[in-house]
């Protein structure tokens, strides 16, 4: 097929914290040095921040190299955190705040601020275009472009108007060549293509396996009397199983609003677990609930999140491109954020990429300086230093291992003479289902806890039902064949969204993907256990539309 191409020095994939720092980083250092750059960055969701789903609690650090004027240019970064608790749960009712010397220092909050990750990259989206960026909403990338030689060379977007079957509907539009210098992928977690460029290029080569979470949040309106802006309670414990790690988190922003979740690590065992129930669970336990109490749900979404840290973190150098914050793996565990490692990570690229261009290089070649940028920075300072917290409570648990990260951080600096290793994909530690226990999950009641089909209609997902199938099954006959008696189909419970489903059909059970229902959370193409379901991007502009998350 012929296809219209557009040529760049720059293309961007991804407006999340990392593409779009990228991209005025790169405005920023061709202004100073007298350089003209043409820079285009494209994101699939219908807007800029449809996409974006965050906790959300910012360290402004990368945000005051990036822009020292934030306060001054408008940023939507309004409260700082003015009380900071943890709790260890111990049943659905009980449980104990830990003491702040207890709590590894990486978890202390003051200083930072309770944000709308969608509303900071909206920002963000318009200060890149005041600095000439030209930004694309609604285009995703579809597949990576390379030249004769293997190098990237830009991206191909996926057509508009296909129908089911492929074949082009009226208002049929062929994707465009959006052809490079260099190529920037800052997909987020989990990104498609940054997963075929990683193993084309063998870049997790000598790596621990990446490692995921499922993070699952609502957006509520509390009563103004419950509402306490600032404050910020994280967790860990019930309800999760004794094997099945992860945590909560609370936070009060700003006009009266709060934001809940649960985070579950997807190297969870029990197949019979579902993240969903057990965020509706949650919020039931009394530390939750009077805050939760006679207040309204206004948004819900889910997302994968990539957190193996250093240990996972493939070489993101390649011939014409570079991977970038959570489409690599920069958040820091120990933090549990990721806002300013990924707003780093992509302001070292466009560094490097400025000093390429302006040395004379004309085939996108000369990325070598970025390893050495990246280990000079207060980024892999940071990793490096956290290293441990996350396969410190793979291995030995939320106590023990949350004690010994508590000692690291706080009397060593987290420079322990050791480095822990989780070597054992997320996809792989499943136990059989005739050997795990079924959790007893109570029904909604409609006040706190709620139902799937009510939550995905508050995340504004839309598809259009008559457009190829965006999540693929390698061999159609796994799911019914090779899951459902070893491990009762897990994909029922562990998508966040209802998308799949075990249906009886003529007294026999089908496998049904429920597409248009799906929030982009990734989380099907890394817990499969037979790896069998490959996510890839619908129609530009599908999935879901976020307000304020």
């Amino acid at each position: 097929m012929e296809r219209e191409s557009m040529e760049f020095d720059v293309v961007i994939v991804g407006a999340g914290p990392a593409g779009l720092s990228a991209a005025c980083r790169l405005m920023q250092e061709a202004a100073s040095r007298d350089l003209a750059l043409s820079v285009c960055l494209v994101e699939k969701g219908a807007e800029v921040g449809a996409h974006i789903l965050s906790g959300a609690l910012l360290e402004t650090r990368a945000l005051d190299e990036l822009f020292p004027d934030w306060r001054a240019r408008g940023a939507p970064v309004h409260t700082p955190v003015t009380e900071d608790r943890f709790y260890m749960l111990s049943s659905e009712r009980g449980g104990l705040e830990l003491p702040s010397a207890l709590v590894p220092s990486p978890l202390h909050n003051r200083g930072n601020f309770i944000v709308s990750l969608g509303n900071l990259c909206r920002w963000l989206a318009v200060q890149a275009e005041q600095l000439g960026v030209a930004v694309f909403p609604g285009f995703a990338a579809q597949a990576p472009l390379y030249d004769e030689q293997g190098r990237v060379t830009g991206v191909l977007t996926g057509d508009m108007g296909l129908a089911a079957d492929g074949s082009p509907k009226a208002n049929h539009v062929p994707g465009l060549e959006l052809r490079a210098r260099y190529t920037l992928f800052a997909e987020g977690c989990r990104g498609h293509i940054g997963k075929e460029l990683i193993a084309r290029f063998g870049l997790d080569q000598g790596r621990d396996p990446q490692h995921y979470a499922i993070g699952i949040k609502e957006l509520w309106q509390l009563d103004p009397a419950r509402h306490r802006p600032g404050l910020v309670l994280h967790g860990a414990g019930w309800p999760l199983e004794e094997d099945s790690g992860g945590g909560f988190f609370l936070y009060h922003g700003d006009e009266g609003q709060a934001a809940v979740g649960l985070i579950v690590d997807l190297n969870y065992r029990n197949p019979h677990l579902s993240p969903f129930d057990e965020f509706q669970r949650l919020k039931h336990h009394p530390l939750l609930a009077r805050h939760l109490y006679d207040g309204k749900r206004l948004a819900y979404g889910a997302r994968a999140i990539t957190k193996g840290g250093l240990n996972s973190l493939p070489r993101m150098t390649m011939p014409g491109a570079l991977l970038l914050g959570c489409d690599a793996g920069t958040l820091n565990g120990a933090k549990v954020k990721g806002i300013h490692t990924a707003m780093k990570s992509g302001m070292l690229a466009a560094e490097t990429v400025v000093q390429a261009l302006a040395a004379g290089d004309t085939g996108g070649n000369s990325l070598a300086a970025y390893p050495s940028a990246l280990r000079s920075s207060w980024l892999h300072q940071e990793l490096h230093q956290s290293r441990n917290f996350v396969p410190a409570l793979h291995k030995l648990g939320p106590w023990l291992g949350g004690a010994l990260n508590a000692l690291s951080h706080n009397l060593l600096g987290g420079w322990l003479p050791f480095t822990l290793h989780d070597r054992t994909p997320d996809h792989a530690t499943l136990a059989p289902a005739a050997k795990s226990r079924k959790p007893d999950y109570p029904r909604p009641d409609g006040q706190l806890a709620f139902d799937r089909l009510s939550s995905v209609y508050l995340a504004n997902t839309g598809h259009d039902e008559d457009q190829p199938c965006h999540l693929q099954l390698l061999d159609p006959e796994v799911p019914l064949r090779d899951n459902l008696p070893r491990y009762d189909e897990p994909a029922q419970r562990y998508c966040p969204a209802g998308v799949y489903e075990v249906v009886e059909q003529e007294g026999q059970p089908r496998f049904q993907i429920n597409a248009a229902n799906c929030v982009h959370c990734k989380t099907c193409d890394i817990k499969d256990p037979a790896q069998n379901i490959r996510w890839v991007p619908p129609e530009g502009g599908s999935g879901p539309n976020y307000p304020n998350m």
